[in-house]
C-alpha cells in the first residue's frame, strides 16, 4: 500500500474545503436559494479573469468552450489562423475545420513558441482573417505562447478577435483579459480552478459579441447568447451543473485569501524548482522557450522509454503524471505543478523520479535533484 499523489495536469488534486462543500445536500438549479450560489461564481470569475465582461459558464469539459469559442463568433469559410504547437493547437483546427472555417495554420516546432511576427505577417499577407486562435500554455509540450505580444497585434485589427485557450494556465499565470485585449477566453474547472472535470467558462468582449451578431453557424446547447441572457438571471441555459458550481465558489475564495499575485508567484516558484530539480539530474527540458508554469515537460534519457518512466511513478510509488502524447510519446513525461499545490508535491515528484530513473537502470544521484528544489524551495 503506498499513498497517491497526482500531478498530472488535470484533473488535479481538490482541496478538502471545495470536497466538503460539494458533499451538502443537493438544491434545485431553479429555485431562489441557487441564485446568490450563481451570482458569487459569476463575480468571482470575473476577478480571476481580470475582465469587466461576461464569463459564461458551461456543464462540459474546456473542449466544450472551445466549440462554443467558434460556432458561436464565425460563419463557414471565414478565414483563420490558427497557432499549432501541438495537441492543443490541433484540436482547435479540428474544431474549426469541423465547422467549415477555412484555416491557415501556423506550425511551430513542439517545444517551441511562435513568434509574434510570424502572425502580424499573415495577417498582412492574407487580409481579411476573421479570427486568431491560440493556447497560453500548450500542455503537450509545456510551452507557453506570448499572448499578451499576439493581444497586440490582433487588436489593430478591428474584424479579428484573439480566441484563448487558457484552460490549463489560468491561474498558474498572470493573464491580463482585458488589459491586454483578449477577445475570447477559455477556462476549465479540472485544472488551477481545483475541481473536478465538468465546468468551462469562456469570457467574451464586447468586440466578440459584435461578431456573434452576424454569426449563421449551427448551434443548441452551446449557445453563448442564450447564456448570456440567462446569466443575468443568476441562472444557466439549461441544467445547472450545481455541485460543481458550490465547490467554484469555495475553490475562489481559497485563491483570493491567497491572494492572486502570492497565487501567480507560487506557480512560478514551483515551475522553477521542479525544472532545476530536472536539470540537477541531467535531464533536458523539452520547452526550448517560455517554459509553462502549469506542467514541465521532461526529456526521457537516452536509452529510456519516456512511457516506462510515467509507468513506474504511477505503480512503483504512486506518483500519477503524465506521458507524452503522439509525435513525443515515449520521448517525454511531464510533471504538473498546478491548482492545489505546494512545495513538497514538488519534492514527492522529483524524489519519486529518482527513484524510478534508479529502478529503470538509469546512473542518478539520489537526493541530488530534491537538493536543487529545496534550495529553491526552502
Amino acid at each position: 500500500m503506498f499513498k497517491k499523489y497526482l500531478l498530472a495536469p488535470g484533473p488535479t488534486p481538490v482541496p478538502p474545503e471545495a470536497l466538503l462543500a460539494m458533499a451538502m445536500p443537493m438544491i434545485h438549479h431553479r429555485a431562489p436559494d441557487f441564485v446568490p450560489v450563481l451570482d458569487a461564481a459569476k463575480n468571482g470569475l470575473k476577478r480571476l479573469f481580470q475582465t469587466q465582461n461576461d464569463v459564461l459558464i458551461l456543464c462540459s469539459t474546456g473542449t466544450g468552450g472551445m466549440v462554443a469559442s467558434v460556432n458561436n463568433f464565425f460563419n463557414k469559410n471565414d478565414k483563420v489562423v490558427v497557432i499549432d504547437g501541438g495537441k492543443f493547437g490541433e484540436r482547435w483546427t479540428k474544431i474549426c475545420k469541423a465547422y467549415g472555417l477555412d484555416v491557415r495554420e501556423i506550425k511551430v516546432d513542439w517545444g517551441y513558441s511562435v513568434r509574434p511576427e510570424a502572425v502580424e505577417e499573415l495577417l498582412k499577407k492574407e487580409g481579411n482573417i476573421k479570427g486568431v486562435f491560440v493556447q497560453v500554455t500548450e500542455t503537450s509540450t509545456g510551452v507557453n505562447h506570448d499572448v499578451e505580444a499576439l493581444a497586440k497585434i490582433v487588436g489593430r485589427y478591428d474584424d479579428t478577435i484573439l480566441v484563448v485557450d487558457a484552460i490549463s494556465a489560468l491561474v498558474a499565470h498572470d493573464i491580463r483579459t482585458d488589459a491586454w485585449g483578449i477577445d475570447i477566453m477559455v477556462g476549465g474547472s479540472q485544472k488551477g480552478l481545483m475541481l473536478p472535470p465538468g465546468l468551462a467558462f469562456v469570457s467574451v468582449s464586447e468586440k466578440a459579441w459584435k461578431k456573434a451578431e452576424s454569426s449563421k453557424l449551427e448551434r443548441f446547447y452551446f449557445n453563448l447568447k442564450a447564456e448570456r441572457k440567462k446569466l443575468q438571471e443568476n441562472q444557466t441555459n439549461f441544467t445547472s451543473a450545481v455541485t460543481l458550481i458550490i465547490g467554484l465558489n469555495e475553490a475562489i475564495k481559497l485563491l483570493e485569501q491567497e491572494g492572486l499575485a502570492n497565487v501567480f508567484a507560487r506557480h512560478t516558484r514551483l515551475a522553477h524548482a521542479t525544472r532545476e530539480g530536472v536539470k540537477a539530474l541531467g535531464l533536458n527540458l523539452f520547452a526550448r522557450e517560455l517554459p509553462s508554469n502549469s506542467v514541465t515537460a521532461v526529456e526521457a534519457p537516452a536509452g529510456v522509454d519516456g512511457q516506462k518512466i510515467y509507468k513506474v511513478l504511477r505503480e512503483n510509488y504512486g506518483v500519477t503524471t503524465a506521458g507524452g502524447q503522439d509525435q513525443v510519446k515515449g520521448k517525454i513525461f511531464r510533471i504538473a505543478h498546478l491548482g492545489y499545490a505546494d512545495r513538497f508535491d514538488v519534492i514527492v515528484a522529483i524524489s519519486a523520479l529518482e527513484m524510478t530513473l534508479k529502478t529503470l537502470g538509469h546512473p542518478v544521484t539520489l537526493g541530488k535533484g530534491v537538493a536543487a528544489c529545496e534550495e529553491i524551495l526552502v
